[in-house]
């Protein structure tokens, strides 16, 4: 099975201990197979109940354990007390547009004043400006919040103090030792905090600040003299998970509770942008992280990459049905934009590849490349040859990157240790994720600098292309009750991604192209069951070919459980990730394909 994926791919099953299994089917009443995956996802024995059963009750911790909590909070008090005007400079990716969106209603809840900068991607770039800082402080606010971004903004904040205007910092991504000079910068990854809240997205840091605020005016008795009711916090999450599920950040401790309850939210639909978008994308369906992920923070993102940059954060922040309609039916046209950029840029960049595709981190460069496309690229990239991935894209002589990166290899840290050895102009990032400046004339001092970070990397872990499956699977597995217990350990994501399995000996009964690229098809199994599963985005690719091509062979097939739910029904779907065939049937696939 493993010599012959179609993929490349090696097939391997994680182990679990058979004395947790007995130990959780025995205490916790568990069945077999929920037993196991908790094995295999090494859940520590005393924190079972709260994984299975995440509550923000028993999962919150006080929010004064992060550094300068209450600082910023007793100073944002002083503010809302005296009516000041609060600004909110935001980043223009889903986290950014999230925490721009929380802090925003959150104030309109209070009736202060409030007012939000997103800087345009292409012309102001990531994070705050001296200019953008002017701009803002122009507009006659009186504070600034900034979210998502900040903690290397020195420049911007240097100016801000200048002008008498304090600056709150409310982030997540890596900081160096020395910090700027902002009234209070709340952040788990700055070096000092030692909260261990640092897998937290800049969202999450945002809804602990407004824990902490609301605490705050509830003692003082604020509400009850503004005769306002106090804002019921929960209600918020469907925004927290959104930014949580859409940063790749880590599902685990509180992120896991923050998104469990957030999902109930987003079902409520309660944030009318969010409720515009779901109805067109006709998600009618109980939300899963997979529609934060795939469906709706695309279309969020999209402003940011091709469009409006502000127009993410203004759909999470509108109130009227024809105001979120509009930009709701903006993003989606910005979405598609997006696809067909994305589809010609990753075109040329896999010609490049072909030619060069034996360095252990892809970087590749080209001129005036779309930045907003860039990100998207190298996260393809990164999936399909399971390696870090830089995509730079030159101006006359300036060039912008986007970076993705494998689990293990922090390529945050590797872009700020070549900012500080001045290999780079400016960037920053956190662990998966990062973006820089570079000269050109640096670029292959950049990359023998990565490389080696690499190498040293790749002595201490074993880098292949490799598929991690859970279990086998009988094809009569495959029905509700079974996707019930395996939806038990939902919600799904980075640290505790959807279980995987292998079905072995099936054959194919039909298969047809559906959505132009994807391929659905009926599988028989060995005792007669049928099965009905989806493989996406493979029409051209081995997977689809192998699935339109082969009539009578066995084969096996490796991939998730997906719930189709559709007027009601509800129907259990497997998802391919990776065919296995006899080495001698490998001939049927085209040798052009792939």
């Amino acid at each position: 099975m493993t010599a012959s994926s179609l993929t490349g791919k090696k097939w391997i099953f994680k182990k679990y201990n058979n004395d947790d299994v007995n130990f959780l089917k025995e205490n916790f009443y568990l069945d077999e197979i929920t037993s196991k995956l908790l094995s295999i996802r090494k859940i520590d024995k005393k924190d079972i109940n709260l994984f299975l059963n995440p509550s923000i009750k028993n999962s919150l911790p006080d929010p004064t354990i992060l550094k300068d909590m209450n600082k910023a909070t007793n100073h944002t008090v002083n503010f809302i007390r005296n009516g000041k005007t609060l600004g909110i400079f935001g980043d223009y990716d889903v986290d950014g547009a999230s925490s721009t969106a929380l802090l925003g209603n959150y104030f309109r809840h209070l009736n202060l004043p409030f007012k939000i900068y997103i800087p345009d991607r292409k012309k102001e770039g990531y994070g705050p400006t001296k200019e953008s800082f002017k701009n803002f402080i122009e507009d006659k606010i009186d504070i600034i919040f900034t979210v998502d971004c900040g903690t290397l903004a020195f420049e911007p904040i240097e100016f801000a103090n200048s002008k008498n205007i304090d600056v709150i910092v409310l982030d997540h991504h890596q900081s160096e030792i020395k910090l700027p000079k902002a009234h209070s910068i709340i952040n788990p990854n700055r070096i000092d905090d030692s909260s261990r809240l640092n897998y937290l997205c800049a969202a999450g840091v945002c809804f602990m600040f407004l824990v902490s605020l609301n605490r705050k005016l509830r003692e003082i008795n604020w509400f009850k003299e503004n005769n306002i009711i106090e804002p019921d916090l929960i209600n918020f999450l469907d925004l927290v998970s959104l930014g949580t599920i859409c940063d790749v950040v880590p599902l685990t401790g509180l992120n896991r509770a923050l998104v469990k309850q957030g999902l109930k939210i987003l079902k409520l639909k309660k944030n009318p942008g969010i409720k515009m978008l779901m109805d067109l994308c006709k998600i009618e369906s109980k939300p899963t992280t997979y529609h934060l992920g795939y469906v709706l923070g695309p279309r969020i993102n999209a402003g940011g990459r091709v469009g409006k940059c502000s127009h993410g954060a203004n759909l999470l922040l509108a109130e009227s049905a024809n105001q979120t309609f509009k930009i709701a039916s903006e993003l989606e046209q910005y979405n598609s934009e997006r696809r067909l950029l994305e589809k010609d840029l990753l075109k040329n960049v896999l010609n490049i590849l072909e030619k060069k595709n034996t360095d252990p981190v892809i970087i590749l460069e080209g001129d005036n490349w779309h930045e907003g496309i860039i990100g998207i690229i190298a996260s393809r990239l990164k999936e399909k040859f399971n390696k870090p991935t830089i995509i730079i894209s030159f101006n006359k002589g300036i060039g912008k990157a986007s970076a993705r990166s494998i689990a293990g290899f922090d390529i945050g840290l590797i872009i700020l240790a070549a900012v500080q050895q001045s290999i780079l102009l400016k960037g920053g990032g956190h662990k998966m994720a990062g973006g820089f400046t570079i000269k050109m004339e640096m670029l292959s001092k950049f990359k023998d600098f990565v490389f080696k970070r690499m190498n040293d990397f790749r002595k201490k872990n074993i880098l292949e292309k490799q598929i991690l499956l859970d279990a086998e699977l009988s094809p009569s597995t495959i029905n509700l009750e079974f996707f019930d217990k395996i939806d038990y350990l939902s919600p799904f994501g980075s640290v505790n991604p959807e279980p995987k399995f292998a079905i072995e000996n099936i054959k194919k009964l039909k298969s047809k192209i559906v959505g132009e690229k994807h391929i659905k098809t009926i599988l028989l199994g060995k005792d007669g069951s049928k099965i009905e599963a989806v493989a996406f985005n493979a029409v051209d690719n081995p997977l689809g070919q192998y699935l339109l091509n082969n009539n009578n062979n066995l084969f096996s097939i490796a991939g998730k459980l997906s719930l189709n739910e559709w007027k009601g029904k509800k129907n259990v779907e497997f998802i391919i990730d990776d065919i296995s065939v006899n080495k001698s049937e490998k001939k049927m696939v085209p040798s052009s394909i792939g």
